[in-house]
């Protein structure tokens, strides 16, 4: 009976996508609760996730690796494996459909988001993002560990829900007929397309009719943290956002538009799709209709 009211407590909840630092460092001790760093950075940030990881971490952490985690046979980065293979690998993470994720990373936090929306399109909604991620865990003075965690492997049954992704053709019919406003959650001089590309494959610019909500807006400066509710409201109103009509989000390569959808999710606006592909696929296809600043 103890342990059945152990997962019933209600301090986690599915109405909110996120919990506090303050909260975790009380709740470390939870059996049912798993912690991710889901930590990546892009190639010109030269910094490697995995060994910053191995160093430290919050105690009892594992490694999410969205590129790992990942169908390796698309060309695209980090696009979304398959069901069962997700399901495989967060089974070996030690987590079932019973547990409670919880996910950070160490880079704005948006990697932890990304995941956090993984999990979301496999059936999970026991799924939170850590507000602020390390950079706040560390501002607040708590401790880090470097001991590895060997979980033990439990079954994970993935459920896919087709509703929280969108492909590249789906895209084009959208982008075409109007049917959702876009939102893109790159660097406003990215999305302008005035920042040069490292990818030559790539074109610069913009889905025609997108709107940009740069994914930093969303961040509280002195902490780290998501905005206030209102706050967000007011960065989506900014831009003639109609948060009452449909909406699908997209970036760079499928990573800050996760961003996007947790604020979204926060402000009670839930079951909106990312388009996985991004700009990584839709600024690859000449043929595939484009607008820049000019």
């Amino acid at each position: 009976m103890a342990k059945a009211w152990f997962f019933d407590r209600i301090d986690l909840n599915h109405d909110d996508g996120l919990v506090s630092c303050e909260w975790l460092r009380q709740n470390l001790a939870r059996v049912d609760l798993i912690i991710l760093d889901a930590s990546f950075f892009l190639p010109r940030q030269q910094r490697h996730a995995r060994r910053e990881f191995e160093s430290g971490h919050i105690p009892g952490a594992r490694f999410f690796d969205i590129d790992a985690v990942a169908d390796l046979n698309n060309p695209l980065p980090h696009t979304l494996p398959n069901a069962d293979e997700f399901a495989r690998q967060v089974g070996e993470l030690g987590i079932d459909n019973r547990t409670w994720v919880l996910i950070y990373d160490n880079n704005h936090f948006f990697a932890a988001a990304r995941a956090w929306w993984m999990f979301r399109v496999f059936g999970h909604d026991r799924v939170k993002v850590l507000d602020g991620g390390l950079k706040r865990w560390l501002q607040l003075g708590f401790q880090l560990a470097a001991e590895p965690v060997r979980p033990k492997p439990k079954v994970f049954n993935a459920k896919f829900c087709p509703e929280l992704l969108v492909d590249l053709a789906q895209m084009q019919q959208i982008q075409q007929q109007g049917s959702k406003q876009i939102l893109d959650a790159r660097s406003a001089d990215n999305f302008n397309g005035q920042r040069p590309l490292s990818d030559t494959g790539l074109q610069p610019g913009h889905i025609p009719g997108s709107i940009n909500i740069p994914y930093q807006n969303l961040l509280a400066g002195h902490d780290h943290t998501l905005l206030p509710v209102a706050s967000l409201q007011q960065i989506f109103a900014d831009q003639a956002v109609n948060c009452a009509k449909p909406l699908v989000a997209t970036c760079g390569s499928g990573v800050s538009a996760a961003l996007l959808l947790l604020a979204l999710y926060q402000m009670g606006i839930r079951n909106v799709p990312m388009f996985d592909g991004s700009w990584a696929e839709w600024g690859r296809r000449p043929d595939l209709p484009r607008q820049t600043l000019g």
